[in-house]
């Protein structure tokens, strides 16, 4: 049996490939080698040239991947895929593939599954780390060549191990998940996983929710987690005990549940969306003098707010905005501070309030109807989405421009008033991300 052992370094987020190597095994020796840098025609980010050394100078000159795709048909032909971590290798090299309109298919085997099965005990499988454990000399780390010839000795040492045959027969086996699937997750888990939209948490062995992501097919993304050659991901997925789920029907209702679970867990593999934001409120007072002053402050220490916004920028910006459209003083507005008069950089059309030219009740009606232009500009929404199957509907309720949550409704229910919507709400909590999501489908709404 033929087997090509392989490894590739990629451009980082792009996962084009800047270098590759593959040594053909013939189950005794190495037969066959084919090595080469790649041009990815895309820039190279500093961060994976300190850890490769390769960088957009390097591979200048070098060809790209559909000049050697020929060289490396033809090396794999007939022989079983060998990388350490082959999901991530495997599907960088079809994608390359794929751009040249080539089908590329063939049997894989991953030695860091095989490694967990045959070499049991490790504190970790990354090659590095498992490799000095072993005693296996890496001549140039995250090198393609380098590392695949570190492969190549770990995968003798592999074929070396009492039950060799079995378990790699059992990895080659096509209906066999364990050649995917972490160590301590049950297949049934897996298989009971929908190709639908929803939420998805990763738990640890204490049912401890470690990781929170959403996805439009829960059951592809998951598995997409297993082909991650990042360190963070390995170790995410090798604490992978149980998976749980929530249907979410569409794609924005998943984005808002996804961010208030992260919200809510504080899942240690998610970086982002973990911070719970300051909101910032408008509200209005009357001075001594009778004067209507409309000012930002802190949303806790604002009982009666006009408006909320979570970005201290869009506050002032909609407060920079009123305030030139009726008229009013920047200072009355507290753009301006410590002055005695406005004298705002682009804001000139006071009529004088600040200077005691202007009455005070005309001032005040302008401010009155600015609030309300605030106000009803800050609309209740009620937006309905595609349901978690096809006898439900999904609703999103926005009130005085703030999200409340959502729900689910059965269609045999009629609702003749958005009160009764109440009944169905999940009550969720706003903040800047939730606006973020919402802001593109109420820009829509409004155009």
């Amino acid at each position: 049996m033929d087997y090509t052992i392989i490894d590739v370094e990629t451009s980082g987020k792009t996962n084009k490939i800047t270098e590759i190597s593959v040594f053909k095994y013939n189950g005794i020796t190495v037969v066959d080698e084919f090595t080469s840098l790649v041009n990815p025609n895309c820039y190279i980010p500093d961060y994976i040239t300190a850890l490769t050394g390769i960088d957009n100078g390097t591979v200048a000159n070098a060809p790209e991947f559909q000049d050697i795709a020929q060289q490396v048909l033809d090396i794999t032909e007939g022989a079983i895929f060998v990388a350490h971590n082959v999901n991530f290798d495997y599907n960088v090299i079809r994608n390359e593939f794929k751009t040249i309109n080539i089908d590329f298919t063939r049997k894989k085997l991953c030695t860091v599954r095989l490694s967990r099965k045959l070499l049991p005990g490790h504190n970790s499988y990354s090659l590095g780390k498992l490799c000095k454990a072993l005693n296996i000399n890496i001549n140039g780390r995250h090198r393609a060549r380098g590392d695949a010839e570190a492969t190549v000795i770990l995968f003798q040492k592999l074929q070396a191990q009492e039950k060799a045959r079995d378990v790699f027969n059992a990895f080659l086996n096509k209906n066999n998940k364990e050649a995917t699937l972490p160590p301590n997750l049950p297949r049934k888990v897996f298989n009971s996983l929908p190709n639908a939209t929803g939420v998805y948490y990763f738990k640890n062995k204490k049912g401890e929710i470690i990781y929170v992501g959403k996805a439009k097919d829960i059951k592809k993304r998951v598995l997409s987690h297993f082909y991650s050659k990042a360190q963070k991901s390995l170790n995410m997925v090798r604490e992978t005990a149980h998976i749980d789920f929530e249907l979410s029907g569409s794609e924005l209702l998943a984005l808002l549940m996804e961010d208030a679970a992260i919200k809510h867990h504080f899942p240690q593999y998610n970086k982002l969306a973990k911070r719970l934001p300051k909101g910032f409120s408008l509200f209005s007072y009357q001075d001594r003098n009778d004067v209507m002053h409309i000012a930002i402050n802190n949303s806790k220490a604002t009982p009666n707010p006009i408006l909320t916004t979570y970005s201290l920028q869009d506050a002032r910006l909609l407060l920079e905005r009123i305030c030139t459209q009726f008229n009013l003083c920047p200072k009355f507005c507290h753009l301006q501070e410590g002055v005695s008069s406005c004298s705002h950089y682009f804001i000139k059309n006071c009529k004088g309030i600040c200077k005691g030219k202007e009455d005070v009740k005309k001032y005040n009606k302008r401010v009155t109807n600015a609030i309300c232009q605030i106000i009803n500009d800050s609309q209740d929404l009620v937006i309905k989405e595609k349901g978690r199957h096809d006898n439900e509907e999904a609703f999103i309720v926005i009130k005085n421009g703030s999200y409340l949550g959502y729900g689910f409704i059965d269609n045999s229910i009629q609702i003749t008033h958005e009160d009764e919507l109440d009944h169905y709400l999940i009550k969720q909590k706003d903040n800047i991300d939730v606006q973020g999501i919402l802001r593109s489908v109420l820009l829509k709404l409004h155009h």
